[in-house]
């Protein structure tokens, strides 16, 4: 049976952590094993305290940084503990409905893609988005289409799936939300199948616990110039990448 690895960075959730792990505790993902791998990123609230008192019935791997690193440290940190075949990525709030996750791995499980992004702006509802984040996030999302050549209409989402062995064998390097567009400009360089599924949406805001700000909206951009043109695959990419995604022609490893 194939094991679906969820990614929770956690940052002083206290408020909403009890009720969130409870949810996603109880999240069932019909015909595969689910692991949740929680990455506490020295929260200075009850976080710490909440996680390891909670009596989880998954299977579960609770870390610790010791040093507040971001968002993308702490994802990282996840993708090399996971043990899943397919390995996503969950935010430890409500701003995404887990109901969406079973379509979103449902590719990815039959074989027919390689990464599925979650998206915001394919709904087949139409949702309420905060002004200038929803700006923001399409003028990133295009900037990033044009310099990777792909074609996604919400780069910046949270729901990204991956195979665990593409995943696993590419060099992540963004601390904070810059992983976003660096896992996105890297993925682009190889031959994958890569799908978007359309996704609820319910946005907060920074009295609810929003982290994001103008400042990772400027960073965005020069991690999208970063990703696409200053590095080079033969910098990110790790030997045990299968060659099947290698695009014919290329010897970079």
């Amino acid at each position: 049976m194939m094991k679906v690895s969820l990614v929770i960075p956690v940052y002083n959730e206290a408020g909403h952590l009890a009720d969130f792990l409870r949810q996603v505790d109880a999240l069932v993902l019909e015909g595969v094993e689910k692991e949740l791998v929680i990455i506490d990123d020295c929260s200075k609230d009850e976080s710490r305290a909440i996680l390891q008192s909670f009596q989880f019935s998954s299977a579960v791997q609770l870390h610790f940084q010791e040093v507040n690193q971001g968002k993308g440290a702490a994802i990282r940190k996840g993708v090399e503990a996971a043990t899943g075949d397919i390995i996503g990525v969950q935010d430890a709030d409500f701003e995404y409905s887990m109901d969406d996750i079973p379509a979103i791995i449902a590719p990815l499980v039959a074989g027919k893609a390689d990464a599925v992004f979650g998206s915001r702006f394919k709904a087949t509802v139409v949702q309420v988005h905060r002004t200038f984040h929803y700006l923001v996030n399409r003028i990133l999302t295009t900037l990033s289409n044009l310099c990777s050549g792909l074609y996604l209409t919400d780069m910046e989402t949270c729901y990204k799936f991956f195979r665990a062995d593409v995943i696993k064998n590419i060099k992540l390097e963004s601390n904070r939300f810059g992983f976003e567009p660096e896992v996105t400009a890297k993925i682009a360089s190889l031959k994958l199948k890569i799908i978007e599924v359309p996704i609820w949406y319910f946005p907060r805001n920074y009295l609810e616990g929003k982290k994001i700000t103008w400042r990772d909206g400027i960073a965005a951009l020069c991690h999208i110039v970063t990703f696409n043109f200053l590095r080079k695959p033969q910098d990110y990419l790790l030997p045990a990448l299968p060659k099947k995604y290698i695009p014919q022609g290329r010897q970079w490893l």
